[in-house]
């Protein structure tokens, strides 16, 4: 790992462990993809593009040309975040037990975990990245007004019959923009059933409050999350008051079936 400069740190393992699970817990309290989509990797930082599909003619040559075969690929996006923690609290924690802030480190974490959902759900037109409420071939649906009891559940059913129409038979998980979310944690009228609860029953991977401003069905064929450099910090060096540290990670989606995935669409005012 000598990308990641740890060598030239004055710091023991020990200080290293205790940035780095700071570091997994802080993203992991913000991360959602992960929890129902397909996981692969790491495979390294070096995983810089993935080719989709097979090598073909760009297009059919003429009988008296030669014939041009291409491959398609996605970049493999690189997110990262800087912190600086400082000199002398790193000393006193070190030589004489005080208790070290590790803010910096946790609201680094949390950045990069935040660009990787934005990743995961919207993409990025910059790389030609397609996310799960972007991509082509997507199915949509209608949405309704979720103050009403009963039409979450109404909304919901008519997003699973258009992918189980599909031949995505689920089991599906839910991502909720997060007023979407709170809304359901209201009883169904002369029950002890909550909303979300219902919904649970249906979507058997869960619901999830994610950071979107939609609602969106997935079935897990819809792709894989693939990574290369999993979330780890780093040493940049220090200017004498602080110790210069960043948090990184590489990943991307892959869109195997967008057609597993149903976008529900709030109504235009």
């Amino acid at each position: 790992m000598s990308y990641l400069n740890r060598y030239l740190a004055p710091f023991p393992p020990e200080l290293w462990e205790e940035i780095d699970q700071a570091a997994a817990q802080a993203a992991r309290d913000l991360l959602t993809g992960r929890r129902f989509l397909d996981v692969e990797g790491p495979f390294g930082v070096g995983l810089t593009a993935i080719e989709l599909g097979s090598d073909d003619y760009c297009r059919q040559p003429k009988p008296d040309e030669a014939g041009a075969v291409v491959s398609r690929a996605i970049a493999v996006p690189m997110l990262r975040k800087s912190f600086g923690l400082s000199v002398r609290r790193i000393q006193g924690h070190l030589q004489m037990g005080q208790p070290l802030d590790i803010t910096p480190v946790q609201d680094a974490a949390e950045a990069v975990a935040r660009r990787e959902e934005e990743f995961i759900y919207y993409g990025n037109l910059d790389f030609g990245l397609e996310g799960l409420l972007t991509a082509r071939g997507r199915h949509e649906a209608d949405m309704h007004d979720w103050r009403k009891v009963e039409q979450a559940l109404d909304d919901v059913l008519q997003a699973v019959n258009k992918l189980d129409g599909s031949g995505f038979h689920g089991p599906y998980a839910l991502a909720l923009s997060p007023e979407l979310y709170n809304n359901l944690f209201r009883r169904y009228e002369g029950t002890d059933m909550l909303q979300l609860e219902h919904l649970r029953r249906l979507c058997e991977l869960g619901v999830y409050k994610a950071a979107i401003d939609a609602a969106v069905l997935v079935d897990p064929h819809v792709g894989r999350l693939m990574v290369g450099q999993d979330l780890m910090a780093g040493y940049s060096g220090n200017d004498g008051i602080h110790f210069q540290l960043f948090v990184s990670e590489s990943m991307v989606l892959m869109l195997d079936e967008p057609e597993a995935v149903c976008v529900l669409k709030a109504p235009a005012a």
